[in-house]
């Protein structure tokens, strides 16, 4: 797979605004996190590129607004068709920019042509309810109902980790829904997202609708908020770091938000737990996309009966996570976005091995430092497991968002519900169990957003309500919950004359 060239389509100076595109403010180099090289650029916006697309997405509003049912479902079904033609290129652009594993950005493909399916199949669902209105006396005669109207128009805005991915999870419901939407992807990950928008603008043109109704605007932060702030934004979506998700619901208020922001996510195995499932589920759910994924697993909470045991599988087969470039098939860890991820990282786990932690196993060659590998690109972290990391270290109460594990040991299941639940973040969490009462446990008292029994914590179907409670944010994605989030109830109220 050459790094020296991208997709024709990408090759515009132009940014994806308006019906013709305008011209980019500037344009910006992409890098391949494995070696550093120049992928290509990607067109620059600022505020006033933002504003403009703003203007332009409020004005095709009515258009989407007016677009019938099946007007949506088949729009949507064409858009799926296009970007399964264009799947190979797609998930080419994702290796390079993203950096992970091609095993993981087969995934990513995959799950997005799954979400546009689910889009389209729940278009048909959109449908509001009669109102018993005579329940009162003041009501009596009349026809009360409801339906689901466009909210408006939508900024979504997207992570780098899965760039294709996240912006579907955003674009196809908006545009289910009815409503435009102005997307802004990772300045680190465009490529994709941008060759996507293409895509999807040149079947809206394909159906006679305004390719003004997707549009992208890449950029610093000066063009989020401008998007953000613009009282014309009716709905919010962010994908991101808990920090910013915080700042865009202070700048976006009062109108809605929906927010995923992340997690630390908890893995419980309990006593009666088939310890070699449960040891898989870190191999799979500790390190896939490089650990920089919000639900992979970070805390791994240990009964004393199967703590030892599971611990020394686990450091045996840590060497199954081969580490290398992710153009390879075999790779399952490669360099995480940038070296500034990769020495924070480094220096977590640094700081909680000096508060007293202890490495149980690590893919680092002998005798190298973590983070800065010789001979190994400044963004690698090998894949590492730890034991006895304090609560207090950010390694373990802070979103990690790389190949790094944490063990422990707890008394019982409900001390390790506790220890979980003792976070500021809530998005999934799993138990391993063979007992229904300790899964119905965990169900019940787990603080999350999603519980998972007998799997990994990073398991999400894109047809399920997905998102977390505290710090990991608010609202919920999936086609039909994100649908209703970008929708509101128009209520009709009838006396007849």
């Amino acid at each position: 797979m050459s790094t020296s060239t991208v997709s024709p389509a990408l090759l515009s100076h132009d940014q994806p605004i308006g019906t013709d595109g305008v011209p980019a403010v500037a344009q910006a180099d992409v890098f391949f996190p494995y070696d550093g090289s120049v992928i290509g650029t990607a067109p620059v916006g600022d505020a006033s590129s933002a504003a403009r697309a703003m203007d332009e997405a409020a004005a095709v509003l009515p258009a989407m607004a007016a677009a019938t049912t099946g007007a949506r479902r088949a729009l949507l079904g064409d858009i799926h068709d296009a970007l399964a033609a264009n799947c190979t290129e797609l998930q080419r652009l994702l290796v390079l920019e993203t950096g992970k594993p091609v095993i993981d950005c087969a995934v990513e493909i995959a799950r997005t042509l799954a979400t546009w399916t689910a889009a389209a199949e729940e278009v048909s669902r959109m449908t509001g309810e009669t109102v018993p209105l005579d329940l009162q006396p003041l009501g009596a005669g009349m026809l009360g109902y409801y339906t689901r109207r466009p909210a408006g128009v939508v900024v979504g805005i997207a992570g780098f980790n899965y760039p294709l991915l996240l912006a579907s999870h955003k674009v196809a419901p908006a545009l289910a829904a009815g409503c435009p939407i102005i997307i802004k992807p990772s300045p680190d990950t465009p490529l994709a997202t941008l060759l996507m928008v293409e895509l999807i603008r040149d079947v809206l043109a394909a159906h006679g609708l305004p390719r003004a109704a997707v549009q992208l605007v890449n950029g610093g932060v000066d063009v989020g908020e401008t998007l953000v702030r613009d009282h014309r934004a009716a709905v919010v979506s962010f994908t991101g770091s808990a920090a910013v998700g915080h700042r865009i619901a202070r700048d976006a208020a009062p109108r809605k938000v929906v927010l995923e922001l992340g997690s630390n996510t908890g893995l419980i195995v309990d006593d009666d737990a088939d310890v070699d499932a449960a040891v898989d589920a870190v191999i799979r759910g500790g390190f896939y996309a490089n650990g920089q994924a919000c639900i992979s697993v970070q805390r791994v909470l240990l009964l004393p009966t199967v703590a030892a045991d599971f611990t020394r599988k686990l450091a045996a087969r840590l060497p199954e996570v081969i580490v290398g470039d992710p153009r390879e098939l075999s790779t399952r860890v490669a360099p995480v976005i940038n070296a500034a991820s990769a020495a924070r990282i480094a220096s977590w786990i640094d700081d909680a091995v000096t508060q007293g932690a202890r490495i149980v196993a690590s893919n680092a060659p002998a005798g190298t430092a973590q983070g800065s590998p010789a001979g190994d690109p400044a963004t690698l972290v090998y894949p590492t497991v730890l034991a006895n990391v304090p609560h207090t270290s950010p390694l373990w109460c802070q979103e990690v968002f790389g190949p790094v594990v944490c063990l422990e040991t707890v008394e019982t299941l409900g001390a390790a519900i506790e220890v979980v639940n003792d976070s500021r973040y809530g998005l999934q969490a799993s138990v391993y169990t063979r007992s229904l009462a300790s899964a119905f446990a965990a169900i019940n008292g787990l603080d999350v957003g999603g519980v998972v029994v007998n799997e990994i914590p990073g398991f999400r179907s894109d047809i399920m309500p997905y998102g977390g409670v505290k710090d990991s944010g608010i609202g919920r994605e999936g086609p039909r919950w994100a649908i209703e989030e970008f929708t509101t109830t128009r209520m009709a109220m009838i006396r007849p004359a």
